[in-house]
C-alpha cells in the first residue's frame, strides 16, 4: 500500500510539474500565436468588448469596471469620476487620450470611429495578461472645450482588485496635466 501511495504522489508530482511548465511556456509566449493571448480569446471571446452607448450604459453588478462620465452624458450610470472640461478642442483632447493610453504599458489602441467620436483599447495585467476594454468618448462642450467619458471594463473574472479604477484614475490625471 505504501508502494502504491508513494508511486501516485510521484505520479500527481510529476503532473503538476508538466501542467506548470506547460502553463508557463503559454504565458511566456503571451502575444506569439498559442500564447495565453490565444487561450483567452479561446476561452472568452475577442479581447475587444465593442462600444459602448454611454447615454444608455447601465453598470455591472459584478465589481469589475470603473466609469468617468459627466452625469448628463451617463443618467442610468453612476460615475466613480465626474471629469472636468478641458480647455482644448475635441480633436486635441482626442489626442492627448490617445497620447495617455498608449502611454501605459501593454496597452494597444484596437477600434478608432472615423466618424465618431469613440476609441477602445485593450489593456492587459503583467503578469497573466487578462484583458480590459477601455472605451473612450469625447464630448464638445462649445468652442475650443471638450470633456470625455472613459468606461473601463474586465473581460475576465468577478472582481478586479480596483484596477479599472485606478487605471481611469491615471489616464484623467495624465489628460488633466496635457491638457492645461
Amino acid at each position: 500500500m505504501r508502494r502504491w501511495a508513494a508511486g501516485a504522489g510521484l505520479a500527481l508530482g510529476l503532473l503538476a510539474l508538466g501542467l506548470a511548465l506547460v502553463g508557463a511556456i503559454v504565458v511566456g509566449r503571451a502575444d506569439e500565436p498559442g500564447g495565453i493571448d490565444d487561450v483567452w480569446v479561446r476561452l472568452f471571446g475577442p479581447p475587444d468588448l465593442g462600444p459602448v452607448d454611454f447615454a444608455t450604459l447601465r453598470r455591472r453588478r459584478s465589481p469589475n469596471d470603473a466609469l468617468a462620465c459627466p452625469t448628463d452624458i451617463c443618467p442610468h450610470a453612476p460615475a466613480d469620476f465626474v471629469p472636468p472640461v478641458y480647455p482644448v478642442p475635441g480633436a486635441r483632447l482626442r489626442e492627448i487620450v490617445r497620447e495617455v493610453a498608449e502611454g501605459e504599458p501593454r496597452t494597444e489602441l484596437v477600434f478608432s470611429d472615423r466618424w465618431g467620436e469613440q476609441d477602445r483599447y485593450v489593456a492587459r495585467s503583467r503578469l497573466m495578461r487578462f484583458p480590459d476594454t477601455i472605451t473612450a468618448e469625447i464630448i464638445g462642450r462649445g468652442e475650443g472645450a471638450a470633456s470625455v467619458a472613459l468606461y473601463s471594463r474586465s473581460q475576465i473574472g468577478y472582481g478586479d482588485l480596483g484596477v479599472n479604477r485606478a487605471r481611469l484614475a491615471r489616464w484623467l490625471a495624465g489628460i488633466e496635466a496635457r491638457a492645461r
